[in-house]
This record gives structure tokens, C-alpha cells and sequence, in this order.
């Protein structure tokens, strides 16, 4: 008689995506059995890992979340599926709140009903800090400043709330600038180092905002993805915020110059006016290190952007996406404009 447990069964919504998908690789290899859901509006069925179940559709039709959680005896949900662009959700908010909180709470309704959900582990971000003091640690009172951070909060909180009435176990995580393989380098919203490397294959000079010194902490994403999976095997984490990634702050002229160098081209700048963003972003991880250990040893600037870059070339020149439903254009970035007239224009 074979008395082994069975594997448990993960929802990865946005496993197709870039974190998403990487998630789901370390939950195939810690023995889970996956199940991707995905609507493919970002991320692209092939980055799906060997292995993972993959379903077709949108955390925003609660009628396809129900069905997957009908199907499927759902032990842990992980929750990636998001559309993060923070600079942009000033002027798509119906959209980004449509995305990313309602399809969330889609999400938890799912979760709450089927009884089985052991935990739900959501990725947030360290917009919910907005400009505040450095570095943003966990115990700070969010307070963001667009769109996009307001939504991510708003999940935050509801998972909370959710967890005092109905008792669903939860973990969030707050990742930041997490670039890597599988990184979708034809957004021309975000993701710089992505959007940078994508212009280096194009023969185009780096597109920088105002004058490139505001500073992040870069995360490589084997530096993110492993810990976001195996959170649900630490019950000290259960019902926790951590901030996850990279320790070491950077310009982004700094990054500029390193994909340059890992992509053997010239450094040609084209400096646009700068956004209505956070000049400064960079947080403390020693509650994820206590909590979560510290995994294997972080990847340093040059050798993740050098894996991320032999990929890139293996990926080629991508067509820098536009985002054509935009709802307020009032103080849209020129170049934001420029492109979205364009595609008007065809």
C-alpha cells in the first residue's frame, strides 16, 4: 500500500508571465503539481514549464477562476497574474484596478469557497511604500503614490481582513525591479533593464527619464523566485509581509553602462523628461532573511544581467509594445504619446 501523501496541487495565476512562470518551475521541482492560469495578455504560452497544467483565461472572469477551482483541489494559490506598471497606471486606472484588484479578489472569493486553500501567497510590490523613508522596511505605513501601488495595498489589505473572518492563511510579498529570463523585453513601460537590452538589439540608443540618477535595488530573479515558493513550507510565514530582492542600490545610468557592457555595444543616451515617479527606491530584507533564510548566495549586477543578456540574444529584437487603452492622456509622457498616436495613425 503506498501511504506517501499526495503532491500538492499550486494555482500559479500568471505562469506564463515572467515571475510567474519561474515560480512554477520551483514548484514542479519541489515535487507540487502545477496549474498555470494565465490570459497570455503578457506573458507567452511557451514560457509555461514542462510539466505545469496550463489553462486559457483571466483572473477578471470570475466565472473561469471557479471553474479552476472546481476542477482542481487547490492546496496553494500564488498569485502573479498583474499588470505592473507603475508610471503608466496614472493613466489606465480603470484598467489597473480592474486587473489587479478586482481580478485578485476574484481570486480570493475562489479560494475562500472551495475550503481547501492552505495558503494564498500574493506578490505585491514596494510601490505601496511610495517616497518614503529609506530603506522601506516592512513595518513602515504604506503610502503610495499611483495607481499601481494603491491596488497592490488594497489587495494587501483585503487579504488581511480575509484572514480574520474567514481564517485563510496568507503571505505577502513585496519584490522590486526583478529582471532575468523570460522578462518581456517589448514592453516599453517597464521593466528598464529589459526595455534596455531590447533597444541594444535594435541599434537604438537607451531611453532614460529625466537624468538617470534615481536609484533602485535590482533583483535577479533566482534571487525572488525561490523564496516565494517555498514560503508555504514555513508557517512562521504565514500571515507575514516580506520584501524580497536585491540589497545593492544602483543609478540607472549605472544599469545603463552594465547592459552595454554585457551586450557589446556603444552607451548612447536619449534623456526625456523625467516622470512623475519615486526619485529613491530601495528596501531592507532582514525579516525575509530571518524568516525565510537566506537560500543560495545572491547573484551579483554583472552575472545576472550577463544570463539575462545570452538570452536575450537567443530571444532577438522584440517590437516595443504600445498600450492603446489608454484613459486619461492629460501629462502622458511625450514619448508615451508619440508612440500611442502613432499606432493610432496606422
Amino acid at each position: 500500500m503506498n501511504l506517501a501523501s499526495p503532491a500538492p496541487v499550486s494555482l500559479v495565476t500568471g505562469g506564463a508571465g515572467f515571475i510567474g512562470s519561474h515560480v512554477a518551475r520551483e514548484l514542479l521541482a519541489a515535487g507540487h503539481r502545477v496549474i498555470v492560469l494565465d490570459d497570455l495578455s503578457g506573458g507567452v504560452r511557451g514560457n509555461v514549464p514542462e510539466g505545469a497544467e496550463f489553462r486559457h483565461g483571466s483572473v477578471c472572469d470570475p466565472e473561469v477562476v471557479d471553474a479552476v477551482f472546481a476542477a482542481h483541489r487547490v492546496d496553494y494559490v500564488f498569485h502573479l497574474a498583474a499588470y505592473a506598471a507603475e508610471g503608466l497606471s496614472h493613466f489606465i486606472k480603470r484598467f489597473n484596478y480592474m486587473n489587479n484588484v478586482v481580478g485578485s479578489v476574484n481570486l480570493i472569493n475562489a479560494a475562500v469557497n472551495a475550503g481547501t486553500v492552505k495558503c494564498f501567497v500574493f506578490t505585491s510590490s514596494i510601490a505601496v511604500y511610495g517616497a518614503n523613508q529609506l530603506p522601506m522596511s516592512e513595518d513602515l505605513v504604506p503610502a503610495p503614490e499611483d495607481p499601481y501601488g494603491i491596488a497592490k495595498f488594497s489587495v494587501e489589505q483585503e487579504l488581511r481582513v480575509t484572514h480574520e473572518m474567514f481564517g485563510m492563511p496568507y503571505i505577502v510579498f513585496r519584490p522590486h525591479n526583478v529582471y532575468g529570463e523570460y522578462q518581456n523585453i517589448g514592453d516599453r513601460y517597464r521593466n528598464v533593464i529589459g526595455i534596455f537590452m531590447n533597444q541594444a538589439l535594435r541599434g537604438e540608443p537607451f531611453t532614460v527619464f529625466g537624468d538617470g540618477e534615481q536609484t533602485r535595488a535590482f533583483s535577479y530573479i533566482k534571487d525572488v523566485a525561490p523564496s516565494i515558493a517555498r514560503s508555504v513550507e514555513i508557517p512562521e510565514a504565514y500571515n507575514e509581509v516580506f520584501n524580497v530582492g536585491g540589497d545593492h542600490v544602483y543609478s540607472v545610468n549605472r544599469i545603463a553602462a552594465a547592459v552595454c557592457d554585457a551586450m557589446g555595444v556603444e552607451l548612447r543616451v536619449n534623456h526625456l523628461p523625467e516622470r512623475n515617479e519615486v526619485r529613491d527606491a530601495y528596501a531592507t530584507h532582514e525579516k525575509a532573511r530571518k524568516v525565510l533564510g537566506t537560500g543560495e548566495q545572491p547573484v551579483g549586477l554583472e552575472e545576472g544581467i550577463g544570463r539575462m543578456a545570452a538570452w536575450v540574444r537567443e530571444v532577438g529584437p522584440q517590437e516595443p509594445s504600445v498600450f492603446s487603452g489608454i484613459e486619461v492622456v492629460r501629462n502622458l509622457p511625450p514619448s508615451w504619446r508619440a508612440a500611442l498616436e502613432e499606432r493610432r495613425a496606422i
